[in-house]
């Protein structure tokens, strides 16, 4: 792993239930994880245009390749997402890097609003 090429801040957040002070839960994203990363693909091959209600809508992914520790490794797919430059990217896929324990990739897709 080519840990000069760990030079975007990324933040993991994570989807939990809080409890406003009225007792009320709800909802909420917050800040789980915050490390360097790299980036690969955003915006190249790995998007692509579809029709949404007829407007044309970009699709981006990007892959997110982080070093190994045991926050990072807790991660799933199913509530968490990543922030990077201000976006949102939902996670669809982990890829444990043949569970070597050194890194791990996530396949993410730029969230619509």
């Amino acid at each position: 792993m080519d840990v000069a090429a760990l030079r975007s801040k990324v933040t993991f957040q994570k989807n939990e239930t809080v409890t406003d002070k009225y007792g009320n839960h709800k909802n909420a994203w917050t800040d789980y994880y915050t490390c360097f990363a790299t980036i690969g693909g955003e915006g190249m091959a790995s998007s692509k245009e579809e029709q949404v209600a007829g407007t044309t809508v970009e699709e981006t992914s990007m892959t997110v390749t982080v070093r190994y520790c045991s926050k990072a490794a807790a991660v799933t797919s199913m509530g968490f997402r990543v922030m990077f430059m201000g976006e949102i990217y939902n996670i669809e896929n982990i890829d444990h890097m043949n569970f070597r324990k050194k890194s791990l990739k996530f396949t993410c897709r730029k969230e619509r609003r």
